[in-house]
């Protein structure tokens, strides 16, 4: 980078993983980077995520991936179950890193946020500040700028990473419909152990599906999912966790026994929304959106948080400080848009297998899973096939911050 030259600003709206990412990444590209978050502290929100090896190849970009990867406690086989207990399919963990090039990481997603934050630079995340896009600026003309109560901020770069409700992405594309109810709500919690040993297992029944993943500190990540009318809340926790004693109290063990160790107030709930019909670009003028501004996704591939990191690290690729970003913008863009929708396409196909509700074809569907789980895990991991194996593009950000040495990634 030129030295005589002002460093190139960029601001991230957001302090979500995709928001970090593209911080991260762009400070290790050269940019002078300010993150605005909405709330008044990083607390450790959320519940778990899974990292697949594509999500951690880009975060060897970034000098993260093996540091992570050593939190990946999936050693042994788990699989696809009945209500009832019954394996319809297996898959072990070593047959799905030797397929795809490296482990599945579980982890607490504050344990994510607190290493992505912890390698910016101090005072690079301001918090409490409710950041709006004022002018999304033009490629080499005027640059993009974003306001709040006490001011605005200039930026050569702007990147919305403020989540399914971004207030850049309506500004940017006014016209586009947003994110739409698809039928599904999901529960999350992250807790203690239970007492007995588990292997790893989604669990399919009819109308819903649960899921129970260990993490490596000793604790226990829970998922479940299910048909339910748009907004039908139970009025408090208790209520929350009764909805999913009704629903799963009498499926096979360790869930009733996760159930009943899950503090009330430890239940998050959520509808899933995507969005209606895809964006027409990723980007306008100087301004970019990635991760949920972009691309919501049902959470059936696990790949929501996944796909949030590969967009923060190719937006960075794209961008070199002091250039013209508009060609980097239309590279992102293009990179980007036709895999996130096809994974969102894929995701949602799965999300209306999983939670069918009719008894016949819930039937159907489990013999056509059990012979495909006797033919073999392949028949499983193939469902992952150009998803997983995704790759960077590049290295480079290594080879500009050397303080901070890449990864095992390879181009």
């Amino acid at each position: 980078m030129d030295k005589s030259r002002p460093q190139a600003r960029a601001v991230v709206v957001g302090s979500g993983i995709g928001g970090l990412t593209a911080a991260l990444a762009l400070h290790r590209r050269g940019w002078q980077v300010t993150v605005l978050e909405r709330a008044a502290l990083l607390r450790p929100v959320g519940a778990g995520i899974g990292l697949a090896p594509n999500a951690l190849r880009a975060l060897d970009t970034l000098g993260l991936g093996d540091e992570l990867r050593e939190l990946a406690t999936w050693q042994g086989d788990g699989g696809l179950r009945t209500p009832g207990g019954r394996w319809l399919s297996r898959t072990d963990a070593r047959a799905a890193a030797a397929r795809f090039g490296g482990p599945l990481v579980m982890l607490h997603r504050s344990t994510l946020i607190g290493l992505l934050a912890g390698r910016l630079p101090e005072g690079t995340v301001r918090t409490g500040v409710p950041a709006r896009l004022a002018d999304p600026g033009t490629p080499g003309g005027r640059p993009a700028r974003v306001a709040f109560p006490d001011g605005e901020l200039e930026a050569e770069l702007l990147v919305g990473a403020d989540g399914i409700d971004s207030a850049v992405r309506t500004a940017l594309f006014p016209e586009h419909p947003g994110p739409v109810y698809t039928g599904m709500t999901t529960w999350r919690t992250v807790i203690p152990a239970p007492g007995e040993p588990f292997a790893p297992h989604e669990t399919w029944g009819r109308g819903a599906l649960w899921g129970t993943q260990p993490l490596k500190d000793g604790r226990v990540y829970a998922y479940a999912a299910a048909a339910a009318p748009e907004r039908s809340f139970a009025p408090d926790g208790e209520g929350e966790r009764a909805e999913l004693l009704r629903r799963f109290g009498h499926w096979h063990q360790p869930i009733p026994s996760i159930l009943a160790a899950t503090p009330a107030d430890a239940i998050l709930r959520h509808d899933v929304r995507q969005p209606a019909r895809p964006l027409p670009a990723y980007h306008r003028g100087r301004t970019a959106v990635l991760g949920d501004a972009a691309h919501a996704m049902a959470p059936t591939l696990g790949q929501g948080g996944n796909q949030a990191i590969e967009d923060a690290v190719v937006l960075a690729h794209h961008l070199a400080p002091g250039a013209d970003p508009g060609p980097g913008l239309a590279g992102y863009s293009a990179d980007r848009m036709g895999r996130t929708s096809a994974i969102a396409a894929k995701s949602a196909r799965i999300a209306r297998l999983a939670t069918l509700g009719s008894g016949p074809a819930v039937a159907l569907r489990t013999a056509l899973m059990g012979l495909a789980g006797r033919l073999g895990p392949g028949l499983a991991l193939r469902t992952f096939d150009s998803i997983a194996d995704w790759r960077p593009p590049t290295r480079t950000y290594a080879d500009l911050a050397p303080e901070h040495p890449a990864g095992s990634a390879t181009r």
